[in-house]
């Protein structure tokens, strides 16, 4: 019988996170819905005016006037990487808690949003069109935000319990090295989906606007 060590390492971290990831995932949804609901409570100048940017945005990308694929390739990159970053660095801060938290349901509400609105606004075409241009990049970004956030609140509680109950025989350097590890992985994922949200969406959406133009 092959053993998988790889495999066993998984099950053995989302047992011992299982509860902080419910949490998390609860949080990051409840992010997306409100981020939906924030569509229906605009006022219809608010929309319209959102809408006509966004139309000039569709007649760019139609048009294929939109950035080189390698510069929306660095702005994702580093747009994730800065986010990720951040709460990696607030993890080791032991008072960055509650902003991590903040931040995982802010990411939510940016995604929740930008779905509720185009299937506001354009109704199925709206959602064809979510399904290529948000979808296949966050299907990677949001397991991977979920991820760096659930750990980083779990270094932070260890080192809020390191803290307050002065474990001496806490493995700290292990931890802060899987810690670093972890991080690096993540970036690296992320890398993906910035490449495809670069080389590849655009011609996606490229034909779905030409459609809805239409």
């Amino acid at each position: 019988m092959k053993r998988h060590p790889l495999r066993n390492i998984i099950k053995l971290h989302i047992k011992e996170h299982s509860s902080i990831y419910l949490f998390v995932s609860i949080l990051f949804m409840m992010g997306i819905i409100f981020g939906a609901i924030v569509v229906n409570s605009m006022s219809i100048s608010q929309k319209q005016d959102l809408f006509l940017y966004l139309s000039r945005f569709f007649g760019q990308v139609s048009q294929g006037e939109f950035a080189s694929a390698n510069e929306m390739f660095l702005q994702s990159y580093f747009h994730q990487l800065k986010y990720i970053g951040l709460m990696w660095i607030l993890g080791i801060s032991i008072i960055g808690l509650p902003v991590i938290l903040v931040l995982l349901f802010l990411k939510g509400i940016v995604v929740g949003f930008t779905v509720g609105f185009l299937v506001n606004q354009l109704g199925w075409n709206g959602f064809v069109l979510s399904v290529v241009a948000v979808l296949p990049q966050n299907i990677i970004i949001i397991p991977a935000f979920v991820i760096i956030g659930t750990v980083a609140i779990s270094f932070s509680l260890r080192l809020i319990g390191q803290l307050f109950v002065k474990r001496t025989n806490l493995p700290f350097k292990q931890l802060f090295a899987k810690y670093v590890g972890l991080a690096f992985v993540i970036c690296c994922v992320v890398g993906f989906a910035s490449a495809f949200e670069a080389y590849s969406s655009p011609m996606l959406m490229k034909q779905v606007i030409g459609t809805i133009i239409k």
